[in-house]
């Protein structure tokens, strides 16, 4: 009879999906389904997480969860958050969505199980850091800049904009398909010192076409994140990730949901999630088992 180690390194890596928006069910069953199917495709498991739960009842089952996946959401983080006044184009927030997000990035951080936030889910990882947002990025840019990139271009425009990721990034590496998460993330005692394998071209500025459907951006970073790319046109952060190597943390501003089908860098992006949460989940039942021996 196999061992419970054996059947358990067999099993998807279930990742945690919190519902996109608890005030419109309309919108939260048409945008939940294309991060199911992203995750599905990449091998893992997706776990729909509620948003009318206590934070006890969200623990029980982000407990089973081997990842997060923070999701888009048509609200705004609220901006008391970061200590700001709202600014009259900030959309109205979902607190029951900011509940379920930071008990999810509260047990991933305690736990370092990996991360992935995707446009909304970026803002709410950097705020839960203690960072802050730009409220409507026309209002911050340079008025020359402000009409260069449409970033609300929404779903109907496969590509709004260019992104410039940086040489020795983790998101670089995952771009050009040479990093295998579950060695990168593996927690050996070298692990503080470890980086990234050099990979062919690992010097050069990666630069990929993306899809746009935001308003707003990170400003300042949040404590233990770093930007990792930017907007190629007007230099708005569009990728964030950890800089703890032990820890899988990853942000980006556009949807790689959307275009799973036709990019490779989309599909590289959640497999990279997926492998990284295979690697925690292992390392979690054999720490479990050394407890038992």
């Amino acid at each position: 009879m196999p061992s419970a180690s054996r059947y358990n390194q067999r099993m998807p890596p279930r990742i945690a999906i919190p519902v996109p928006h608890s005030g419109d069910p309309e919108y939260a069953d048409r945008a939940l389904p294309q991060y199911q199917r992203a995750v599905m495709m990449a091998g893992g498991r997706p776990i729909r997480v509620p948003l009318d739960l206590t934070p006890a009842e969200v623990m029980k089952i982000i407990e089973q969860c081997d990842g997060v996946l923070l999701p888009g959401s048509k609200a705004d983080v609220d901006p008391a958050k970061f200590n700001a006044a709202r600014c009259s184009q900030t959309a109205a927030p979902d607190p029951r969505r900011d509940t379920v997000d930071e008990v999810l990035l509260q047990d991933a951080y305690n736990m370092r199980k990996p991360v992935l936030g995707i446009c909304y889910g970026l803002q709410s990882l950097n705020v839960y850091r203690s960072g802050s947002l730009i409220q409507h990025i026309p209002d911050f840019l340079p008025q020359d800049l402000r009409t260069t990139v449409n970033h609300e271009a929404g779903r109907k425009v496969k590509v709004a904009h260019k992104v410039d990721i940086a040489p020795q990034s983790v998101l670089a590496e995952i771009v050009r398909g040479s990093l295998p998460a579950k060695v990168q993330f593996s927690r050996g005692e070298d692990s503080a010192h470890r980086k990234p394998a050099a990979s062919p071209g690992a010097s050069a500025t990666v630069v990929i076409p993306v899809n746009s459907s935001h308003h707003q951006s990170a400003d300042v970073i949040g404590d233990g994140l770093r930007v990792v790319a930017r907007c190629h046109e007007d230099g708005m952060v569009e990728a964030l990730e950890g800089t703890s190597l032990d820890h899988f943390v990853m942000a980006v501003q556009w949807h790689p949901e959307r275009s799973v089908d036709d990019d490779e860098p989309s599909r590289a992006i959640f497999r990279a999630l997926v492998e990284a949460a295979r690697a925690r989940h292992q390392q979690l039942t054999g720490e479990f088992e050394n407890l038992k021996l």
